[in-house]
């Protein structure tokens, strides 16, 4: 058999119109035969000057942006990685997120009580060491648990973790602007506390109680009114900071009965506490401003105050048996609160978690200003 590039023309063709007349393929279909010539391509002439364009790159705010945001990425990947190593407690991790310090003790010097991270003492973010009076060994020990509670040094820059270290920290930030005669910090926090005076939460008591309208049921009922709850509550605690810490002075409730407008108090009334509050020794103002800050109401913190300071002990009753504690002052500060969620219930991860953060702080007062008797 001859290939179809060897036939004649004409045999060819008539090779191609027998396979389809008869539709049978043969070899000589296989391959496709023309005469037409190629079509060349048309080559433009170039008509640009100079060399060729260059090859185009990325801008660098690009580039920039993606390295940054790789060099993110990483280190994210790194943080969780020491996360990781610190809470399992296998070593790993960075410098910077593992704990440094072993034992945390504290230490008697002669200028006072120091926390010691093994042998480096703690130091103020001015990075003079802290330094605790020696007539306050509660307050330094409650300290060094809070350091050695801690397991990574990243821990120590979130002050809600360090609440005793940070509240310290404030009170010796107040005692080295009074020794350098400057007071700011003294200044504001007496700005500050005032405030809460006249809208003490201590003063302001609910209007008196209208009987429920008929077929209106409430889950509780209630035989005293939280009027006079309020009032009961408020009165010893008025008592006793108008006859022993400010004697002579006048406070009233802010609000009448039928009133949602608070009044303020007689100007005598905030000339003298005013000038009681600004002087108060360091550690006092910075306990008041943390208990007038927990408790939304300057009365209760005082009283607070007074019945744990040392340096207010004059001003103080000590052979009365009932003392105004943590849980007294957190009750005065947040009657309303429990009547209302004991007349309808408390809200699970919002009310429990506020009635202990309150007491919390509260604590925290009584720790900075008490010595060591407790």
């Amino acid at each position: 058999m001859k290939r179809v590039s060897q036939l004649p023309l004409t045999e060819g063709v008539n090779a191609f119109r027998s396979c389809t007349r008869t539709r049978v393929c043969s070899p000589f279909a296989q391959r496709c035969l023309h005469t037409s010539p190629p079509n060349p391509a048309t080559v433009a002439p170039i008509t640009a000057s100079g060399p060729p364009p260059t090859a185009p790159v990325p801008s660098a705010e690009h580039v920039d942006s993606r390295v940054a945001r790789r060099r993110k990425q990483a280190k994210l990947l790194q943080k969780g990685q020491d996360l990781r190593a610190v809470a399992a407690g296998t070593g790993g991790g960075s410098a910077k997120h593992k704990r440094f310090w072993k034992d945390v003790h504290v230490k008697h010097t002669d200028e006072g009580l120091q926390v010691h991270l093994d042998k480096r003492p703690l130091r103020r973010p001015s990075k003079a060491i802290l330094t605790v009076p020696n007539h306050k060994p509660h307050l330094a020990s409650a300290i060094a648990l809070e350091w050695d509670l801690l397991v990574s040094a990243q821990q120590a820059l979130k002050h809600h973790l360090i609440p005793m270290t940070s509240l310290t920290n404030r009170a010796l930030d107040i005692a080295d602007e009074d020794a350098a005669g400057k007071g700011e910090i003294r200044a504001n926090i007496v700005r500050t506390v005032m405030k809460y005076l006249d809208t003490d939460s201590l003063l302001c008591w609910a209007p008196e109680a209208k009987p429920d309208p008929p077929g209106y049921d409430v889950h509780v009922k209630r035989t005293e009114s939280l009027r006079s709850i309020q009032r009961k509550t408020a009165q010893p605690i008025i008592q006793f900071l108008t006859e022993r810490v400010w004697p002579g002075i006048e406070i009233v409730p802010v609000l009448d009965s039928d009133s949602i407008v608070p009044k303020s108090q007689p100007q005598m009334t905030r000339d003298v506490i005013q000038g009681w509050v600004s002087g108060l020794p360091a550690f006092e103002l910075a306990g008041l401003e943390r208990g007038v800050l927990a408790g939304k109401g300057l009365l209760g913190a005082v009283r607070l105050l007074v019945e744990w300071s040392t340096e207010l002990a004059h001003l103080r009753d000590d052979a009365a048996e009932a003392k105004f504690g943590v849980e007294e002052a957190a009750k005065a500060a947040s009657l309303e609160v429990d009547w209302q969620t004991g007349m309808w219930g408390e809200v699970e991860d919002t009310h429990d978690v506020d009635k202990e953060d309150v007491r919390r702080q509260f604590g925290s007062v009584v720790l900075l200003v008490s010595g060591e008797k407790v």
